[in-house]
C-alpha cells in the first residue's frame, strides 16, 4: 500500500473541503433563488391541506382578465376596496363587478388607518363597497405599515379605531365583519378579542400557530405565487385558503 506524501495529502484535502464549501453555497443560493422568485414556497405544501383557495387584489395587479384568473383553480377572490377614511383603490369599482360575472365568491376588504376614526372609515366603506348579495363580508386589514413598525399604536388607540368600524360595518352589511391582521398585530391588538369576527391570519412561512388557540377562517400562505390572468406592476399575487369546504363559504357569503 502506497501513501501520498503529508503535503500532497494537505492539498488534497483541500480541495475537496473546496469543492463541498462550493456545492454547498450552490445549493443554498439556488434555494434562495428559487424561493424569492416564487417557483418554490415552502407552505404550499402545508396549504395543501385546505382545499377551498382564493386570492386577494388590488390596484397593484393592473388589469385584471377575471374569466382567467378565477379559473386558475380558485374559489374566492378578496378585492381591495378603500383605505383610511378618505382614499378609495383606483381599480375596486371595475375588479368588483367583473370579478360578480365570474363563479368566484367576491369580498371587499378595507385597510385599517391608525391616523384617523373608525367612524369615518366606516362610511368610507360603506359610500365604496355596495351591499350586493352573496358577497362575502367585508375585511378589515389591521397590520402596521410605515412607521408603526417601529412605534406601533396602543392597544387602547387600534381598540378605538376598532370597535365602532366593525361595528358600523356590521350594522350596515349585516354580517360580522373579517379581520385581516400578522401574527404581531393580531397579538397586540385582536387576541382575546372580537369572538364573533372570523379571522384571516397572514403567515408565509410556516402554518399560523394561533397564540390563543382561536381557530382561523382564513390563512394568507403566500405572497410569492404568480397566475395568470394579471398585468400590473406587481408580479406576485397573495395566495389564501379558507379553513372550511365551499359550501361552508358560501354560508359565510349568505
Amino acid at each position: 500500500m502506497t501513501t501520498e506524501p503529508p503535503k500532497q495529502r494537505t492539498g488534497t484535502c483541500r480541495r475537496r473541503v473546496a469543492v463541498v464549501v462550493g456545492a454547498g453555497v450552490l445549493i443554498v443560493a439556488t434555494a434562495v433563488a428559487l424561493v424569492a422568485s416564487g417557483v418554490v414556497w415552502p407552505n404550499r405544501l402545508f396549504a395543501a391541506a385546505h382545499t377551498t383557495r382564493g386570492v386577494d387584489v388590488s390596484s397593484y395587479q393592473g388589469t385584471i382578465d377575471w374569466p382567467v384568473l378565477g379559473s386558475q383553480n380558485i374559489d374566492f377572490a378578496i378585492i381591495k376596496a378603500t383605505e383610511g377614511s378618505g382614499s378609495q383603490d383606483s381599480r375596486f369599482a371595475e375588479n368588483w363587478s367583473a370579478a360578480h360575472d365570474t363563479d368566484l365568491l367576491v369580498g371587499a376588504y378595507h385597510f385599517v388607518s391608525f391616523d384617523s376614526e373608525g367612524a369615518t372609515q366606516a362610511q368610507n366603506v360603506i359610500e365604496t363597497v355596495p351591499d350586493a348579495p352573496g358577497s362575502l363580508p367585508v375585511t378589515v386589514d389591521v397590520e402596521f405599515y410605515g412607521r408603526y413598525f417601529e412605534h406601533p399604536p396602543t392597544r387602547t388607540r387600534v381598540r378605538d379605531i376598532l370597535d365602532p368600524l366593525l361595528a358600523a360595518l356590521e350594522d350596515h352589511y349585516g354580517s360580522p365583519p373579517i379581520i385581516y391582521t400578522t401574527a404581531e398585530a393580531y397579538d397586540r391588538y385582536i387576541r382575546d378579542a372580537y369572538p364573533d369576527n372570523p379571522v384571516w391570519i397572514r403567515s408565509v412561512v410556516l402554518p399560523p400557530m394561533m397564540p390563543d388557540g382561536r381557530d382561523w377562517a382564513f390563512w394568507q400562505y403566500s405572497h410569492r405565487d404568480s397566475l395568470p390572468g394579471y398585468d400590473g406592476e406587481e408580479h406576485y399575487i397573495d395566495m389564501n385558503v379558507f379553513g372550511g369546504s365551499v359550501r361552508e363559504l358560501r354560508e359565510l357569503a349568505g
